[in-house]
């Protein structure tokens, strides 16, 4: 259950760092539809190294939903790892960005 927590608390602290930022909408989640949404809201160019970032850590939280229910591998921790790296990325991409 720790795994699936920290997962979550990863989503939640990768939304929180994008919408820490004056945007007309604000991010709701990181499914494609949420993200294609904010940012055609948002006027965000697609090609941004921002919206590359909020991809990356999507697909990134995706396959670690995936793997929730397995035993923790290296690997996982190595991915979760990456997200936390990526989520730091992040922040300094908004505050570029504006």
């Amino acid at each position: 259950m720790s795994e699936f927590n920290n997962r979550i608390a990863a989503q939640r602290e990768v939304v929180k760092s994008i919408n820490g930022c004056c945007w007309k909408e604000e991010l709701f989640g990181l499914s494609s539809g949420a993200i294609d949404r904010w940012i055609a809201e948002n006027d965000v160019d697609p090609s941004s190294v921002l919206v590359k970032l909020i991809r990356e850590v999507a697909d990134k939280l995706f396959f670690l939903s995936n793997k929730s229910q397995e035993q923790v591998t290296d690997d996982y921790k190595l991915l979760s790892n990456e997200v936390a790296r990526l989520t730091d990325r992040i922040r300094s991409a908004v505050i570029e960005s504006h």
